[in-house]
């Protein structure tokens, strides 16, 4: 039986904080091009969320519908620390209620500019944290597309969360399934990001794409600017379909040879994911610069405790970094999505 969802407001002199169900509604946190996202806190635990407020019309206009119900399933199905986390998806005749971990340090972006550059310690601590995140992915099937330091978040221990699926894709049978001979063939993501294939639109491994995008993300942590960033489309085309860039001076040795064997035009030559966490700048300090860390995060899911949550910048090596968990988690079934997006009774008054 459905949970049964409500939205509870007054017009008088002192009016009832708004009501989602279980969910206050507070603040709005920021818009998108489909809603809104506000600051929620569940009446019966006291957690605080983020609810993503999505208009059912302006999806259905624009054709949005199929992908909206992707990304939810894509994150239903990425259950992982480094992962923004779905806690619920509610419905109403109007609207779409998204209902999401609340992550409070900001983007990784906005740190990116304040500093100017990182430092190669603290590059390698979010680096490790994005690559083991995207391999975890990949493992459940699930390619991103729109990887860029503005779709990684930051937990309050400062930790990197994964968000936006939004343009992300799934292979069936996870990272050796049966569709991973399959070629991708939406030209999608960032350009100054994307990898040379997608551009060139004759279909693409989306595993490899984001393996690109992440080479260009190492970059701009170390550098501080983008490694392909022209006045003109056609010109940034042509520099990243020819993988063209220059290091800055400042670049190490060992970071260069690991930047040059990813950011490699031709993605069959170009290093995978399992290899770049072997490189000796990958493996030279940080909490996942082992094979027993690794391993460990790749088969930790997320522990739904917030009580159990580490800070990751104290842990070093497997000692701090025990499994919890298999890391696959259940692909949800068309039934449980629409259960998931359910259409309860009809909220009157705008959230």
């Amino acid at each position: 039986m459905s949970e049964k969802v409500n939205e509870e407001g007054g017009s008088g002199q002192k009016q009832k904080p708004r009501r989602i169900g279980k969910y206050e509604i507070g603040e709005s946190l920021g818009e998108g091009t489909f809603g809104k996202v506000k600051r929620a806190v569940n009446v019966q635990t006291g957690e605080a969320v983020a609810i993503k407020v999505l208009d059912k019309g302006k999806i259905q206009k624009q054709n949005m519908g199929s992908q909206v119900k992707k990304e939810i399933s894509i994150m239903k199905l990425i259950a992982h620390r480094t992962v923004v986390r779905l806690k619920e998806v509610l419905a109403s005749k109007t609207k779409i209620f998204i209902v999401l971990e609340l992550v409070t340090g900001g983007e990784l972006f906005d740190k990116i500019v304040d500093a100017g550059k990182f430092e190669p310690e603290t590059a390698r601590f979010y680096f490790q944290q994005l690559v083991v995140g995207t391999m975890f992915c990949h493992q459940n099937g699930v390619c991103h597309r729109d990887l860029k330091p503005e779709n990684l978040l930051l937990d309050e221990f400062q930790n990197l969360k994964i968000s936006d699926f939004g343009l992300s894709a799934m292979y069936e049978g996870g990272e050796s399934g049966p569709d991973k001979m399959t070629l991708l063939h939406t030209t999608c993501g960032t350009p100054n990001y994307v990898a040379p294939e997608v551009l060139a639109d004759k279909g693409y491994d989306g595993y490899k794409a984001d393996t690109w995008s992440i080479g260009v993300i190492l970059f701009v942590f170390l550098a501080g600017y983008l490694p392909f960033d022209e006045p003109t489309m056609s010109a940034l085309f042509r520099k990243v379909s020819n993988a063209d860039f220059t290091y800055p001076t400042w670049f190490e040795d060992d970071v260069k040879d690991l930047i040059g064997k990813i950011l490699v035009a031709n993605p069959e030559e170009r290093i995978t994911l399992e290899e770049i966490t072997k490189h000796p700048w990958f493996r030279s300090s940080g909490p996942l610069a082992t094979s027993e860390a690794i391993a460990a995060e790749l088969g930790r899911e997320d522990s739904r405790d917030e009580g159990k949550r580490q800070d990751r910048r104290g842990a070093t090596g497997s000692k701090d970094m025990p499994g919890i968990s298999p890391g696959l988690v259940p692909k949800p079934s068309a039934e449980d999505m629409s259960k998931a997006i359910r259409q309860d009774e009809h909220f009157d008054e705008e959230v």
